[in-house]
């Protein structure tokens, strides 16, 4: 591919083809004709003919073309068209991988991601992820990119993953439309100007970036809005949205596995007698498989209608204030003139999971039936090979002699645990929900290990290589349960592993890398409802136990955590018990 095909969605001559449509010398691909469609600019809904070229709409209005010989025609009168809905804040790893979710998430009518690196940036180098994004890009739905500044957790080598290279190569990326979510902002306010440079680079090539600010109070958001930072998904209640749009942020509304908000978000912004949603969008917020289940943003615009958020609204919040957020409402959100061809048609206003989606525009939905949609990558041929793990685990890695725990308040927010119980054996008592907890490098040459409560009461051995940053997570009560399912994990190249007596109850398996399916989304979907369940049963007492598994490491949560360096205290700053080379 020549660099004028990279930097230019249409080259000159497609453009001239464009113009030759309207002058009658070529025919449409597809003409829609007598719609009622929602016009994102003038806010509201019109009728007219719209012909599409290609993957383009060439021309919206009140005009048919000379001839329909050569052209799909589609009689749209029983139907309301919306734009393709985006989805501003994908964590396309959730076990699915980006082709995956894509896949699923386009029938429900979202057929515009923007999509998260990490997982991309701490796994490959730049060419094999450039060339990966490419690959991506031929799907018939559209991938934009965000670049991560920090790994949000303690890496020992962070300074050379997350390099002034490999940050300003992926910032000036042409599929990268923002710098964030920024997870270290309290690094930025204390002085990093590494950090700040980054964010400085992204405003010079007209690139927005997303903050991450649980709880942050007005002063900081107008701190961090002087800083550069653009938006913020992390609102919980309807005073934190008023918080950030009267700084001027841009606000998205989250509805996720973890954080199911929108219903109470929406009723807190009547409170606050907000009526603008202009600077509002919707997120899913890289929820776990069995929550898609029910929808992606067609559930979410559900809600806000559900909720009182006038109609319009509703879509332009999964649509237009998307685009214009991004600075690409030339190309996205607006059925008009000149936007790719991303269109839904619904049954009814208020009913916005489409029967039909044309994506790039061609139809990858008909009449509630999927149409052809491309096989997976072979990811090994971009560095994401299954696990292949050169080192054994043994009874004596597993030593738990440390006097300080983990205790789990939630799914994801651990404190510190001062243990009592005797862990010097090799099974601790069922029933009581203290468990052996290790995390081991991936490439064998350091392991942390202590004691977590709350996970579950009567889990003998479980283990992933889903994590954060791609090491090895085992849990359990019993030592050679816990080998057993790292034994098993290791044998299927990567993958979660549930044992009990010497057998395994459940696997996932995860060749990408070991951290990814290769299966479609609703066979994944099924594989984690089955694990939550076993889980469940053996006295997992929260909600997600995949979002457990990524965030043990996370230190952009309170209060502790295990990383690469070892025990950290996230409010202190500092590693309280440093890992151990084997």
């Amino acid at each position: 591919m020549s660099v004028l095909e990279q930097r230019y969605r249409w080259k000159n001559k497609q453009l001239r083809e464009h113009v030759e449509v309207l002058n009658g010398k070529i025919s449409p691909t597809m003409v829609l004709k007598n719609a009622n469609y929602l016009h994102s600019i003038l806010k509201k809904w019109v009728s007219g003919h719209i012909w599409i070229y290609n993957d383009r709409i060439v021309y919206a209005g009140e005009k048919l073309p000379k001839s329909f010989d050569s052209c799909e025609t589609v009689d749209c009168s029983d139907y309301y068209l919306v734009p393709g809905y985006i989805e501003p804040h994908v964590h396309p790893f959730q076990l699915y991988n980006p082709h995956s979710f894509a896949e699923y998430a386009s029938q429900t009518g979202t057929t515009t991601f923007i999509n998260d690196n990490l997982m991309l940036f701490l796994e490959l180098r730049k060419k094999k992820a450039f060339s990966l994004l490419e690959s991506l890009r031929k799907l018939p739905v559209t991938m934009y990119w965000w670049t991560r500044f920090d790994s949000q957790t303690e890496m020992r080598d962070e300074e050379v993953t997350f390099s002034h290279g490999e940050v300003k190569s992926w910032l000036e990326h042409d599929a990268v439309v923002q710098g964030g979510e920024l997870t270290a902002w309290p690094k930025l306010l204390q002085g990093d100007d590494m950090l700040l440079h980054w964010i400085q680079e992204a405003k010079r090539l007209n690139k927005v970036i997303e903050g991450h600010l649980p709880g942050a109070s007005e002063k900081t958001l107008a701190k961090l809005n002087l800083l550069g930072i653009d938006g913020d998904h992390e609102a919980m209640t309807g005073e934190d949205v008023y918080k950030r749009l009267s700084q001027g942020l841009t606000t998205t509304l989250r509805h996720s596995s973890i954080r199911p908000d929108l219903p109470q978000l929406i009723r807190g912004i009547k409170e606050q007698g907000i009526d603008q949603f202009d600077l509002m969008m919707y997120t899913t917020d890289g929820s776990t498989p069995e929550f898609y289940e029910e929808g992606v943003l067609d559930r979410l615009i559900s809600i806000a209608i559900e909720e009182g958020i006038p109609l319009i609204d509703a879509y332009l919040m999964a649509s237009y204030n998307v685009a214009r957020y991004y600075s690409m409402t030339d190309l996205h959100g607006v059925i008009a003139t000149g936007r790719i061809a991303n269109i839904n048609f619904l049954k009814a206003k208020d009913q916005p999971t489409p029967v039909s989606v044309i994506s790039k525009g061609k139809w990858i939905k008909k009449e509630e039936s999927t149409t052809a949609f491309p096989p997976q990558l072979d990811w090994s041929k971009f560095g994401m090979p299954s696990l292949d793990l050169k080192w054994n685990l043994t009874m004596d890695d597993l030593q738990f002699s440390m006097p300080f725990g983990i205790e789990m308040v939630n799914d994801v927010i651990t404190k510190p645990y001062s243990v009592n119980i005797d862990a010097s054996g090799d099974v601790l008592q069922d029933g009581y929900d203290e468990n052996f907890l290790m995390l081991a490098d991936k490439h064998g040459e350091w392991r942390i290990s202590t004691i977590l409560k709350g996970f579950s009461t009567d889990v003998q051995g479980f283990a992933s290589s889903f994590s954060n940053t791609g090491d090895i997570i085992v849990i359990g009560k019993s030592k050679q349960e816990m080998l057993h399912a790292f034994n098993r994990m290791k044998e299927i190249g990567g993958g979660i592993v549930l044992t009990e007596n010497e057998r395994v109850l459940h696997e996932i398996e995860l060749p990408v890398a070991g951290l990814m399916s290769n299966k479609d989304m609703k066979a994944v979907i099924q594989e984690e409802k089955h694990l939550k369940k076993l889980l469940f049963d053996r006295g997992y007492q929260f909600n997600d136990p995949i979002y457990t598994l990524l965030f043990l490491q996370s230190t952009h949560l309170p209060y502790i955590r295990i990383t690469q360096q070892g025990m950290y205290d996230v409010m202190k700053k500092t590693v309280l018990f440093p890992s151990i080379m084997r």
